[in-house]
C-alpha cells in the first residue's frame, strides 16, 4: 500500500480497531500531537499508544520544528491599537498605559498630547480616554484591576516590577499566568528565570520550552 493510500486509510479508519467512519457514520478524533492517525474512542487511543508512540513523537517533533523555524508574521509586540502600524522593536519608542495595559507607539502618544495642548483639556490615555494616573499607587491599582480581568500584559508588567524588587516568587507566578495566556515576553522571562535559578531550581527543559514558545510568537531576542 502506498504512503498516500495509507494516510487516507488512517484518516477514515480508527487506527486501533479499524472501524470505518464512512461506513459506520462515526466521527473520528485525530491524535492532536502528530495529526497522523484518528481514533473512535479514548479506549482505542490508549490501546494503540504502545504501537503509535514512537511515530507520534517523531512527527510531533517535526511539526514543532516547522513552527519554530518559520518566520513569524509579526513581532510579539503586535500593532499599535490606534494607528494600526507594527510596533517597533525599540522599547523606548512605545509605552504601556496602566489604565488599559495597551502598548501604544510614541507617535500616537505625542499626537494625543498635541491635541490636548491645543484644546486645553485634561491629559487622558490616547486609547481608552481615562485620566492619566498621577501617582505610582494609582498605576499599580490600575494594573491590579487588569490582572483581575486576566490581562496578560498587566501580569507581565507587574511581574517585571516584582522581579526588580527581588520578589522572584511573585514574578514567577505572574509570568506563569501570562504565559498560559500566550504572552511571548512572559515565556521569555520564564526562560531567563529558569536559566539563572531565580525562585526555582534550574530546569533546562523548561528553559528551552519557554524560549521556543517566545520565539514562535515572534520575540526578537528569543
Amino acid at each position: 500500500m502506498s504512503a498516500d493510500n495509507e494516510a487516507l486509510k488512517n484518516n477514515i479508519s480508527c487506527a486501533s480497531c479499524g472501524i470505518n467512519s464512512e461506513d459506520d457514520d462515526i466521527k473520528l478524533k485525530k491524535c492532536t500531537a502528530c495529526n497522523l492517525v484518528r481514533y473512535c474512542s479514548i479506549t482505542c487511543q490508549k490501546n494503540h499508544r504502545p504501537q503509535h508512540k514512537r511515530a507520534c513523537k517523531k512527527r510531533a517533533a517535526e511539526l514543532r520544528d516547522k513552527i519554530l523555524f518559520q518566520q513569524p508574521k509579526s513581532t510579539h509586540q503586535g500593532d499599535c491599537p490606534i494607528c494600526l502600524l507594527p510596533l517597533p522593536h525599540d522599547l523606548s519608542k512605545i509605552t504601556l498605559k496602566s489604565c488599559c495595559c495597551k502598548l501604544i507607539c510614541k507617535g500616537c502618544v505625542h499626537a494625543n498630547y498635541l491635541r490636548e495642548e491645543e484644546e486645553g483639556i485634561e491629559s487622558t490615555c490616547p486609547f481608552c480616554r481615562r485620566p492619566v494616573p498621577k501617582t505610582a499607587t494609582e498605576s499599580k491599582l490600575n494594573r491590579t484591576k487588569r490582572i483581575e480581568k486576566n490581562d496578560p500584559a498587566a501580569m507581565r508588567e507587574e511581574g517585571a516590577r516584582c522581579c526588580a524588587e527581588k520578589d522572584y516568587a511573585g514574578a514567577l507566578e505572574l509570568w506563569t499566568k501570562a504565559s498560559e495566556l500566550g504572552d511571548a515576553d512572559a515565556h521569555y522571562q520564564l526562560s531567563v528565570m529558569h536559566c539563572f535559578d531565580r525562585s526555582t531550581e534550574r530546569d533546562v527543559k523548561q528553559e528551552l520550552y519557554h524560549m521556543e514558545e517566545a520565539a514562535i510568537r515572534g520575540h526578537q531576542i528569543a
